[in-house]
C-alpha cells in the first residue's frame, strides 16, 4: 500500500508540473523549425508594430515593446492561476517613447531604451538606455543607466549574462547614425564599468545593433544591415570560441530573415524557443535552429 501511494503522489506531482508547462508562453503550441507567429491577435496585431520581447525565467511574465503609431510604451502580462492577464501597458509617456525591456539576471531591475531627457522634461533627445526598480506595487520611476553606459548619440537594446555583463548597441563611434556597433560593460559592485566595444568578428562599418547574448556567453545574436543580407535587417550569429574569442558572425539563413526587417532577437530562459521581430510581429521558433547553425 505503502508503495502504491509513493507511485499515486508522484503521478500527479508529474500532472501538475506538466500542467503548468502546458500554461506557460500565454498557452500557446510550442513551434518546430519554422517560426511562427507568437500569440497573433493577443501579442502580435495586425495594427501595432511589436518590438522587443522578454519572458522571466519560470515563464510566467512577459514584457514586449509596442509602437501603436503614436508612440511606443512597453505593455506586460502575467500567468494568473491558469490564465494569462490580458496585456496592460506599465511603462509609457505621452511625450516620449519607451522600448526593448529586458530583465536584469535576478529580475529585480526592468531595463528599456527612452528618448527622455535626463530631468524627465522638454523635447525628445537621443536614446539612452532607462531602468526601473521592482517594487512592491510595480516598477520604479525611470533610472538612467549612467555615463559608462550612454552617451549623447543612441543606445539601443540590452541583454544580459548570467553575472550581470550588460550588451548593448551605439552609434557613439562613426560619423553617420545608422552605424551602429556592439558593446559589453561589466557590472561589479553594481556599477557599470566603461563599455568594451566588441572584436571585427562582430563589428564592421556597416550597421549592428539589437543584441542578444547567451546567459552563458556561448553565442551572441544580433541585426545587421550588410551587403550580402537578404533584407533591410538581418538577424545574424557568432559562437564563443575555447580561447575567449568569437567566430566571425554569419547571417542566421532564409529560415529566419526575409526581404523585410529581422530585429530583436530573444532567446527563452530554459533555451527551448528562439523569439525576434519580423514584418512588424514577434516570431517564435524551435531554438535548435541556433545550434544547426554552429557546425
Amino acid at each position: 500500500m505503502r508503495h502504491l501511494f509513493f507511485i499515486i503522489v508522484m503521478l500527479c506531482i508529474t500532472c501538475k508540473v506538466e500542467a503548468q508547462k502546458s500554461h506557460l508562453y500565454l498557452k500557446q503550441t510550442p513551434p518546430s523549425t519554422t517560426p511562427e507567429i507568437f500569440a497573433p491577435g493577443i501579442i502580435s496585431k495586425e495594427n501595432e508594430y511589436e518590438f522587443g520581447s522578454v519572458f522571466s525565467k519560470d515563464g510566467t511574465e512577459f514584457f514586449y515593446g509596442v509602437d501603436t503609431g503614436e508612440n511606443s510604451e512597453i505593455r506586460y502580462s502575467r500567468l494568473d492561476n491558469d490564465s494569462w492577464t490580458t496585456p496592460i501597458t506599465i511603462i509609457s509617456h505621452d511625450i516620449y517613447g519607451f522600448n526593448d525591456p529586458f530583465l536584469s539576471p535576478n529580475e529585480d531591475e526592468l531595463y528599456y531604451i527612452s528618448d527622455m531627457p535626463l530631468d524627465g522634461t522638454g523635447e525628445r533627445k537621443d536614446h539612452d538606455i532607462w531602468y526601473s526598480k521592482k517594487e512592491k506595487t510595480g516598477w520604479s520611476k525611470p533610472i538612467n543607466a549612467g555615463e559608462n553606459i550612454n552617451t549623447n548619440k543612441n543606445e539601443y537594446y540590452i541583454s544580459f549574462t548570467k553575472t550581470g555583463t550588460m550588451y548593448f548597441s551605439s552609434n557613439k563611434v562613426g560619423k553617420e547614425n545608422h552605424n551602429f556597433d556592439i558593446y559589453a560593460s561589466e557590472r561589479i559592485s553594481g556599477h557599470f564599468q566603461k563599455a568594451v566595444r566588441l572584436p571585427e568578428t562582430i563589428n564592421t562599418n556597416a550597421y549592428e545593433a539589437d543584441v542578444f547574448i547567451a546567459p552563458d556567453e556561448s553565442y551572441i545574436i544580433f541585426c545587421a544591415t550588410r551587403k550580402e543580407g537578404l533584407g533591410r535587417g538581418d538577424l545574424y550569429i557568432s559562437f564563443k570560441n575555447n580561447d575567449g574569442t568569437w567566430t566571425e558572425s554569419k547571417n542566421m539563413g532564409a529560415s529566419i530573415n526575409t526581404n523585410g526587417h529581422e530585429l530583436c532577437p530573444f532567446v527563452s530562459r530554459d533555451g527551448k524557443y528562439f523569439f525576434y521581430t519580423s514584418n512588424k510581429d514577434i516570431y517564435w521558433v524551435d531554438a535548435k535552429i541556433i545550434y544547426s547553425l554552429k557546425e
